[in-house]
């Protein structure tokens, strides 16, 4: 029998099958979940969509929402969601269980939702303003890229 373990998935992989274990999907990410957390994840999505524009898609072991780039994702556990969170500054809430900074303008945060009722302020108001931040830090960085293309170049090897 020739084929091959999955490094990832740990599973065996015969010869000439087709395998990615990096490409997934929404469903089936979501299809054990229990009724209490299917609730709660179909309530964040339809959050999250009605915000507006935006990329949903599934990745890996998380299922990703992006306008230009990602402001949170979610990592269906068996207990919980994993929601994490960017947002430009730290929260100080019962409802943060950790959060670091992630680069010079954005603070993960990570949050477990075990319920649909915890899908309601002040983590609704977080996505919202985790929205607005992506469209801001996107203009930003496109301020910052016009203005450093107009620099003068230095000339280091000018004689002195």
């Amino acid at each position: 029998m020739p084929g091959r373990e999955c490094y990832h998935g740990k599973h065996w992989i015969e010869e000439g099958e087709e395998h990615d274990c990096w490409t997934t999907t929404e469903a089936a990410l979501t299809q054990d979940l229990s009724d209490d957390l299917r609730d709660a994840w179909e309530r964040l999505r339809e959050t999250a969509v009605s915000l507006g524009d935006q990329r949903i898609y599934a990745s890996h072991k998380s299922i990703m929402f992006s306008r230009t780039s990602c402001y949170f994702f979610v990592r269906p556990k068996k207990n919980f969601l994993e929601l994490c969170l960017f947002l430009g500054r730290t929260l100080k809430a019962p409802q943060v269980r950790r959060s670091d900074r992630a680069s010079k303008s954005k603070v993960y945060h990570i949050i477990h939702i075990r319920h649909r009722d915890e899908l309601e302020a002040p983590i609704t108001e977080w996505l919202q303003e985790a929205y607005e931040l992506s469209d801001v830090l996107v203009s930003n960085a496109v301020k910052v890229r016009a203005k450093s293309k107009h620099k003068p170049k230095s000339n280091r090897n000018a004689p002195r």
